[in-house]
């Protein structure tokens, strides 16, 4: 366990480690029990953020010509789906020089271009990987050993896991994948996702396409399924993130972005916010009685919006009013304009935003520009 602490949204919440520095450490330790023939109860490990950690090694094996180990994945405070499992390293020399890393049970493989490791590789991204890489040649300088050295990381519970992980729908397939940028978890950190979602924008590239669709949610993907079924070829989900996913797509050359979403989400990008997460952000009904005043509410209706707590709701009010199209038709430049700033114009970037009970609400004018571009 890790005794250090990081504050957000005012509760104290304890740091964890990742499946990357549990890699690192197991072969850290598995060299050790190799090279020494004796048992390793705790390894240090120092990680890329600085933060030295000491971890119990667990289920301790040296049999002839390999050692094997286990560290136990610590989340935390943060909610994550592989706290507790234990990641396996296994060691043996080989006549071949150098480290050589490769992914056994439960560690998933790569099967689509524009991920960070290629087609046919284990799914141990290059931070790990680098991890791995350091800990078992500082490892062997110590002992003597000038040899090559085998390392097979594995997480005999990573085929169960994925199921509850984004990597089925990216491509990795047979288990989880070994991550980790910094070597530490921060509770609640959004950074895993934001990577997550570029990763998506990356592959969408690599496969060709010219354009992209972004959707903020299962709301999206579903009008997305009956709007036009082919959009879903190109789509990422980017949950609240929106400002990254537009940064993603601006950072891998995509000509154009076609921006589909519940006005519940998108509502919020009429004023200029690009994390939609209501702890963020709301604003969706000050956005709203905004510009229905400038769309010539009354101070009764525009009461009324303020009251409103969906955005369903606040629609009704507006169509009763005769406003909804005059309102929507300025709610949809003004997405335009952030979305384009956000970009800094480097493609074309068109939005439609719906909601369940109302259907389509607007579209910016460059909708059947961008469609068109998506199958050139």
């Amino acid at each position: 366990m890790i005794e250090k602490y990081i504050y957000k949204n005012n509760q104290k919440m304890r740091l964890g480690y990742t499946t990357g520095s549990c890699a690192a450490a197991a072969a850290k330790a598995a060299v050790q029990m190799l090279l020494t023939g004796k048992q390793v109860s705790y390894v240090e490990l120092m990680t890329p953020k600085g933060i030295s950690l000491t971890l119990e090694v667990l289920d301790a094996r040296i049999s002839g010509k390999e050692a094997s180990c286990a560290i136990e994945k610590d989340a935390g405070d943060d909610p994550d789906v592989t706290n507790g499992i234990k990641i396996y390293a296994a060691v043996r020399k080989c006549q071949e020089p150098g480290i050589h890393i490769d992914g056994g049970e439960g560690v998933g493989r790569v099967t689509r271009d524009g991920l960070e490791q290629p087609v046919g590789s284990a799914a141990i991204n290059s931070v790990p990987r680098a991890m791995i890489r350091k800990s078992v040649e500082e490892t062997c300088r110590r002992f003597g050993y000038e040899g090559g050295m085998s390392v097979i990381i594995s997480i005999p519970e990573g085929m169960e896991l994925a199921r509850k992980t984004f990597n089925p729908r990216l491509g990795i397939q047979g288990g989880i994948s070994v991550l980790g940028t910094s070597g530490i978890v921060e509770p609640m950190s959004e950074t895993a996702l934001i990577e997550t979602i570029r990763m998506e924008v990356r592959m969408r590239h690599t496969q060709g396409h010219r354009c992209l669709v972004l959707a903020p949610g299962n709301y999206g993907l579903d009008f997305l399924k009956e709007y036009n079924p082919k959009l879903l070829e190109h789509c990422v989900k980017y949950s609240n993130f929106l400002g990254e996913a537009l940064d993603a797509a601006v950072e891998y050359g995509f000509q154009g972005v076609l921006l589909a979403g519940h006005i519940g989400k998108l509502v919020k990008l009429a004023g200029g916010i690009m994390n939609t997460h209501s702890r963020n952000a709301d604003a969706r009904m000050e956005i709203l009685t905004a510009h229905a005043a400038l769309s010539g509410a009354d101070q009764d209706t525009s009461k009324a919006l303020m009251s409103c707590v969906t955005t369903d709701e606040a629609l009704d009010i507006l169509r009763d009013a005769g406003l909804l199209e005059p309102v929507m038709n300025r709610l949809m430049e003004r997405m335009q304009f952030y979305a384009d700033h956000r970009t800094g114009g480097a493609f074309s970037c068109a939005v439609i935003t719906f909601s369940q009970k109302h259907g389509i609400l607007g579209k910016t004018d460059n909708v059947e520009e961008v469609l068109r571009n998506l199958y050139l």
